[in-house]
């Protein structure tokens, strides 16, 4: 039965400062508005998952162990600040990777891969549910599945956004997270 409602973020640019190929503990900096508005989510009764393309591993920049290393601390340090990521999925994948890594695959986002594997792991209802990136290719499977999608301006959200009518995507847009947690608190 799908009876969870959760918000699935992108992580580059909307949780954290966009940085090109971000895997280093000291250089992770949230966006303006994160915590506070995923504690206003979190009230609404939002549950969280980030979906997240870390082509980075692909192409040598950094290991998937590098990788990791960073995610536990983001989910750590949210967790002690009293916000629950239930899971990260991230694609290790790019079409221009090395070895392993190099491959076309389904769950590179805008494939529908690992929205496909959070749905049926958490029993996601998609309908009450949406998906929060800064790249038109955040939003596509998202949209295709049936979330209602938020571009948010921070990271690369400007330079998205007159696309987003190119793809027929109907999402909302606003500043960051906080924003979005103030629109659904006044409905």
């Amino acid at each position: 039965m799908k009876n969870d409602k959760f918000v699935i973020f992108d992580r580059d640019g909307v949780i954290n400062i966009e940085k090109s190929y971000l895997y280093k503990i000291e250089d992770f900096e949230y966006e303006t508005g994160v915590i506070e508005g995923l504690k206003k989510l979190k009230k609404l009764g939002y549950r969280f998952l980030i979906i997240t393309n870390q082509a980075g591993i692909a192409k040598g920049y950094y290991t998937e162990g590098d990788y990791l290393k960073l995610e536990k601390f983001i989910m750590d340090d949210l967790k002690n600040k009293g916000i629950d990521i239930e899971k990260t999925y991230y694609c290790p994948h790019h079409p221009e990777g090395e070895g392993r890594y190099r491959k076309e695959c389904e769950c590179r986002k805008p494939s529908v891969g690992n929205f496909l594997k959070a749905i049926n792991e958490f029993s996601i209802d998609v309908e009450k549910s949406f998906m929060v990136g800064d790249r038109i290719t955040d939003l596509i499977p998202a949209e295709k599945l049936g979330f209602k999608t938020v571009m948010v301006k921070t990271g690369y959200g400007l330079e998205n956004i007159s696309k987003l009518a190119d793809y027929g995507l109907k999402s909302l847009v606003v500043e960051n997270i906080n924003e979005f947690a103030d629109l659904l608190m006044k409905k």
